[in-house]
């Protein structure tokens, strides 16, 4: 496995003098506990009314602005203090850098609910995932496959932190990757795993003559169609059903942009090639493929390849079993091994977005 900078640097040598690293496994040990305690204080408003009161609130003070007893302040309260994201100083507790993050910043707000609502309880089955390849994880909301087939029926609060998750990577990626796409002026588009057309109602409003066209499985469709009814342009908005599990279901032909967002990501490799192989038996010469991912290897900034390898195992544990935040050469190994070529990459779009844009061979 080669690198680029910074992982580079940062990957190669210990970062951690001994009393960080045994601070550190202590951290590990206590993930479970670290995590809801650090959920409830944004929950239960604590870090707001620490963030509103510059000058500090006593434990009094919080228990009874908050609304909870003086127990579960105290232990809450506790807890923070030596996890970090709360400081006291003369028998006042204040707001901790690292709470005012969790309070402020919208990625971690995502990736928080995220990980409760839709990981939390299934990845105690992540070793069964391991062991099986499958996702053990997903009986705790179904009997399922993928988390795909049953998007549709997850408890509203799940579908909501999904979406929330999902889209948030994605959208801040759009305005830069409609540039990218439609700088050759294709009139027709075909948007593979479009989803609730998320991507395409983006396109029709960037061009007024693209006709785009989702394939994706039919329950997901359903959904788009509802989405994506009563929106301007919405009828040059049109749907494939397809399994593309299915090896023996080919790609609709005649389109100049084949368009995957966050897409190759939830399958593994044997599939992404077999997807990829239909995809490039659908293509013209002039047609272009254009694959949007974040691979964790060609971050900016290295908490970004913390964030995405740690989102790999929500799809081992709950989306698939057999999927992952995808390694830019083990992608453009399966692009190539499906007759395609990546002409080229652009990196830094979004929050670390990159797209292989890919003719055939």
């Amino acid at each position: 496995m080669k690198l680029n900078s910074p992982q580079k640097e940062i990957y190669a040598k210990e970062r951690f003098t001994a009393l960080q690293a045994q601070r550190l496994a202590q951290e590990i040990a206590f993930g479970p506990i670290v995590f809801q305690v650090s959920r409830l204080m944004v929950k239960f408003e604590i870090f707001q009314l620490l963030d509103d009161h510059k000058d500090g609130l006593s434990l009094q003070e919080i228990a009874e602005k908050s609304g909870i007893s003086r127990y579960a302040a105290q232990v809450l309260i506790e807890s923070s203090l030596t996890i970090g994201t709360i400081l006291l100083k003369n028998e006042k507790f204040y707001l901790a850098k690292a709470g005012w993050f969790l309070l402020n910043d919208d990625m971690a707000k995502v990736n928080m609910n995220f990980n409760h609502d839709v990981n939390y309880l299934g990845t105690f089955n992540l070793e069964e995932s391991l062991l099986h390849g499958k996702p053990e994880g997903l009986k705790v909301f179904g009997g399922w496959k993928t988390i795909y087939e049953g998007l549709s029926q997850l408890p509203p609060q799940v579908q909501k932190s999904w979406f929330g998750f999902d889209h948030f990577y994605s959208d801040c990626s759009f305005e830069q990757a409609l540039e990218i796409v439609f700088q050759d002026h294709p009139k027709t588009l075909l948007d593979v795993g479009g989803n609730t057309g998320r991507f395409a109602t983006k396109c029709v409003a960037y061009n007024q003559e693209v006709q785009v066209t989702i394939m994706d499985l039919p329950q997901q469709l359903e959904m788009m169609r509802r989405q994506t009814a009563s929106l301007e342009g919405g009828n040059r908005i049109h749907g494939h059903g397809a399994d593309l599990l299915d090896a023996k279901v080919p790609f609709p032909t005649h389109f100049d942009v084949i368009w995957m967002s966050q897409f190759l990501d939830c399958f593994s490799e044997a599939e992404v090639t077999s997807i990829l192989s239909r995809a490039a038996a659908s293509m013209q010469p002039e047609t272009r493929l254009f694959i949007m991912e974040t691979f964790w290897d060609r971050q900016r900034f290295e908490t970004a390849s913390y964030c995405l390898a740690q989102i790999s195992l929500y799809f081992t544990a709950m989306a698939n079993g057999n999927s992952k935040m995808y390694y830019s050469n083990d992608m453009e190994r399966c692009v190539n091994d499906a007759g395609l070529t990546v002409e080229t990459i652009h990196d830094g779009l979004g929050l670390g977005h990159s797209i292989m844009v890919c003719k055939k061979n």
